[in-house]
């Protein structure tokens, strides 16, 4: 009975680092996730950024060509 007992504790004590090393692996991916987005946003900004200078050079040549 006792050791069965122990057995018992020596898998709990298992499971919860398993449980503590899944919960940092998740933080990492969630903060890996937040990093990608990020980059989809800077990425974005970037990309409208340059349409707007491009629209801005087309009508400027728009304007001296009249």
């Amino acid at each position: 009975m006792l050791s069965r007992l122990q057995e018992l504790r020596r898998e709990e004590e298992t499971l919860l680092r398993v449980k503590a090393a899944l919960h940092d692996q998740l933080r990492r991916l969630r903060t890996l996730g937040q990093m990608d987005n990020e980059a989809a946003i800077n990425q974005t900004e970037l990309h409208l950024s340059l349409q707007d200078d491009k629209e801005e050079e087309e009508e400027e040549e728009e304007e001296s060509d009249s």
